[in-house]
């Protein structure tokens, strides 16, 4: 039995290579057929460079995929610096799996990408691959996975990646030996499969050589030298080679070459476990390979080798194993290909899982353990781009699934070196995402639950709570904790949702309408009649001063700057015309400004203007206050009555318009107000020391007692924007999206003199016209709200994708944005959004549905009737 074979096997044996399968075996040990690496040593032959464009430090598979993408787009110089041999470290041991799936959106693409290269691969470059394609399945055994699956389903319908939703009769076709008892559903992809993660290697750096690239090793880097001109100086034993830029592939040897130049990458060593069964009589007889099984459940894949099985788990937080030591150590000096001891006693329960759905385990006799070291960032998802603080330092790192990611991130990065900005948007894995609140322990404590959940139902508004809260909290954290439900955003803590008795409490993930839904509509009207209080504190904020303030700002900004005292709303463009961010910009004094953004894009945004600072030569002092400053926003039409106790200014409407700021005192606190309220009803943001924000918080809600005012959290302020048809970057626009097309005209001006960048780009997407437009869509559905992503659908087709939706406390029904064909996006057209496995009728409606404070005042002031 398979289960007596594991505990058998004798502990000398443990993760020690006894007949290992040809994809986790380096092929210097005598077996494979797909061509031999050379030795070590046969770098001296090869042609020594002292100047390189672009510099790659790792040859594993994601290294060698961007030399191959970088030499084959055209860039003259690029070396691979290896320092053992190439697919040393997690790529050598890899499972190889392959898949189409991923429940992101963009990732898909890097998925689809992969897969398209690899099976042309061996054509192109000569060198096997051993790409198997036998599809996969996603089990589902519970009625909520089925749930899970159709969430999947309706995100895959806008993609070209062959995905479908089977029932259990086709599972048991493709996949015959399994136990039906349980099955109720499978994800279906017919393309995924597994490859030979050395071979796939081999092909790329045989590609990577034919065009141009150098991979030389092994060669040590020992020290990184910036220049000041932006340039580096990369020191190895060998000489010293100068470079434009540094890409770190380097895996798990990833933290060392960023300790060189005084960065601590979050990235942490997992111990990855599977298991190679000999030959099962009942895989042999099968006539086609077996998909590839993941039962959801179980938390683990299994697939055909050759005549047994492969199979490899997740185990739980509790049980698996970080490699701790190379975190606070360093990585062992010689390990390369080498393998830790296995634990089999640790997957036990996994195990059992999997001999209750596919029997003939039970029988199988193991042939070899794989226990090997995967490098994890604290979300699982990989670090891809340029880092912040360091010029020309990128970085593609942290690869949970490096093999699936290797081809796609290749080609990502390399679009991205050679164009000047992201081919498309993957923000999710942007390596600025994490700061100095990502501690050592937040690390581990982080990447611990991303394996253990590493197969957990996949809940919309999902949250994961190891490692919280940082040393990022709110002046406001103690205060507000225990009276609401907490969401993670960049290292803070910010309330979501607020309490009050009867409610359900806490965080009760679902697919439908769950224990917030009433609460966010009490908070929804309590801003629109009443005044609400909200922490806004995880904003991005920066002070942008100096002599060439307003001309940088010009250069970076599609809206024109504002006069002092005044603020605006404007979007940095990327040369090819798409929204990079989107910023409110106060100018506070002549020359200094303040610049603020979602806390998310903190560094995403402070990377690009400093770099175009850089770029410019613009005289400028550029400084992140982020963690300096604490934000209150209150919003309702007793805002101004309730602030206006607390100050000597005159907050009236005709001295205190919207879109203004200046200083100002409220009970001796000092603030920055801004005149602006994402809401769209009367309101303020107040930006003020961190250290007063509690102080500042309970002078307010004691002043505004008599009206009634109470807290709000980021579910209600959603809803609220979405009503007032709010774009948000993110969801609306992004690197995807041009601003013609997300409906952004208003703040985009093409005329004024600042040669913006994306400007010239922009005037052509005009001339040539829009394909498509952001529409705004209300409709009818049962206890289930979009929430952006769902596929739309017309005519039996699907057209287009929604990209953020809610439900309309107002108007008592569900809305959303979505991008359709323009012939499609006229007012009235009717359209299905896809939810749960279900199209609903859908309506394009004239925006917005709820009018803002702003204008409701202006048709009132003008006799008009005002819609709220």
């Amino acid at each position: 039995m398979l289960r007596g074979a594991l505990r058998l096997l004798p502990p000398q044996l443990r993760g020690r290579e006894l007949a290992l399968p040809r994809r986790a075996r380096p092929l210097s040990s005598g077996s494979g057929t797909a061509g031999r690496e050379e030795k070590p040593s046969s770098f001296l032959g090869t042609k020594w460079k002292d100047t390189a464009e672009t510099v790659i430090i790792g040859g594993g598979c994601i290294g060698v995929s961007l030399a191959y993408h970088l030499a084959k787009a055209g860039m003259k110089d690029v070396i691979l610096l290896e320092k053992s041999e190439l697919t040393a470290g997690s790529t050598w041991h890899a499972a190889g799996l392959t898949t189409y799936f991923h429940p992101g959106i963009n990732l898909k693409k890097i998925h689809y990408y992969s897969i398209k290269l690899y099976e042309k691969l061996e054509e192109e470059t000569g060198q096997a691959v051993g790409f198997h394609q036998p599809g996969s399945i996603r089990i589902a055994s519970t009625p909520t996975r089925v749930d899970e699956l159709k969430y999947q389903m309706t995100r895959a319908g806008w993609h070209p990646a062959e995905q479908y939703l089977i029932g259990p009769e086709r599972i048991q076709e493709l996949f015959p030996i399994l136990n039906m008892e349980k099955v109720l559903a499978g994800l279906y992809n017919p393309g995924d499969g597994h490859i030979d993660p050395y071979s796939l290697t081999m092909a790329l750096a045989a590609g990577a050589r034919k065009y141009g690239a150098l991979l030389n090793y092994p060669v040590q880097v020992t020290n990184l030298s910036p220049r000041s001109d932006g340039t580096w100086e990369v020191e190895t034993p060998h000489g010293i080679i100068r470079t434009n830029r540094i890409v770190n592939t380097a895996g798990f040897w990833a933290r060392e070459i960023g300790t060189m130049i005084g960065l601590h990458h979050p990235l942490i060593p997992v111990h990855h476990q599977y298991v190679v069964t000999s030959t099962i009589p009942e895989v042999k007889a099968l006539k086609t390979e077996l998909p590839v099984l993941r039962d959801l459940e179980g938390s683990y894949y299994l697939r055909q080798e050759r005549d047994g099985l492969l199979f490899g788990p997740y185990e739980s937080q509790e049980k698996m194993k970080l490699q701790e030591s190379w975190v606070t150590n360093g990585v062992p000096p010689g390990f390369g290909k080498e393998l830790f001891e296995s634990d089999l006693d640790r997957i036990m329960d996994h195990v059992e899982a999997a001999m209750a759905m596919v029997p003939v385990l039970k029988q199988a006799d193991i042939i070899n353990t794989v226990a090997g070291p995967i490098t994890y960032s604290p979300d699982i998802l990989p670090m891809v781009g340029p880092h912040q603080g360091v010029r020309n330092y990128w970085v593609a790192i942290g690869f949970g699934y490096g093999i699936i990611h290797a081809g796609g991130v290749g080609k990502y990065l390399s679009d991205w070196i050679l164009g000047g900005e992201p081919p498309f948007d993957l923000i999710e894995l942007d390596p600025n995402r994490y700061g100095k609140w990502s501690t050592t322990q937040y690390t581990a404590t982080k990447a611990r639950e991303s394996y253990g959940f590493n197969n957990i139902v996949g809940y919309p508004k999902e949250e994961r709570f190891a490692g919280r809260p940082t040393e990022r909290v709110s002046g406001l954290y103690e205060v507000l904790k225990s009276k609401c439900s907490m969401g993670f955003h960049a290292g803070w803590e910010q309330p979501h949702w607020f309490y009050k008795p009867g409610d359900e409490i806490g965080y009760k993930p679902s697919f439908r309408h769950t224990n917030w839904f009433e609460p966010v509509g009490r908070e929804y009207k309590q801003v629109m009649e009443k005044v609400g209080v909200i922490d806004l504190t995880p904003f991005g904020k920066f002070i942008v001063k100096g002599n060439d303030s307003v001309k940088l700002l010009d250069h970076l900004f599609a809206n024109v700057i504002p006069k002092v005292g005044a603020t605006n709303i404007s979007h940095m463009l990327t040369p090819r015309g798409q929204v990079y961010a989107e910023l409110t910009v106060s100018h506070l004094s002549p020359g200094e400004f303040l610049l603020v953004t979602g806390s998310g894009s903190e560094l995403h945004d402070l990377r690009w203007i400093e770099e175009e600072a850089l770029k410019g030569g613009y005289n400028v002092e550029i400084k992140n206050i982020t963690d300096e400053m604490g934000v209150l926003g209150i919003a309702g039409p007793f805002a101004r009555k309730v602030l206006q106790k607390l100050t000597i200014e005159d907050l009236s409407d005709s001295a205190f318009k919207f879109l203004q700021s200046r200083y100002i005192k409220l009970s001796d606190i000092a603030a920055t107000a801004i005149r602006i309220s994402y809401s769209g009803e009367l309101g303020w943001e107040l930006y003020h020391r961190k250290e007063d924000s509690a102080a500042l918080y309970n002078v307010i809600m004691e002043a505004g007692q008599e009206e009634g005012i109470d807290d709000f959290g980021t579910y209600a302020l959603n809803a609220l924007r979405l009503e007032k048809a709010f774009r948000a970057w993110g969801a609306e626009m992004n690197c995807d999206t041009n601003p013609l097309e997300a409906g952004l005209d208003y703040f985009i001006k093409l005329n004024k003199p600042a040669d913006f960048i994306g400007k010239q780009a922009l005037k052509q997407i005009k001339e040539k016209g829009l394909k498509r437009r952001l529409v705004y869509l209300t409709l009818e559905t049962a206890n289930i709200d979009p929430e952006g992503n769902e596929s739309v659908w017309h005519n039996g087709r699907v057209v287009g994708n929604t990209t953020s939706g809610n439900y309309s406390y107002s108007t008592q029904q569900s809305l959303a944005f979505a991008y359709v064909p323009t012939e499609l996006s006229k007012v009235g057209q009717k359209l299905e959004v896809e939810l749960l496995g279900q199209n609903y009728s859908a309506t394009i409606v004239e925006e917005p549905l709820v009018l803002t404070e702003q204008t409701r005042t202006r048709l009132q002031k003008k006799g008009g009737s005002a819609k709220v």
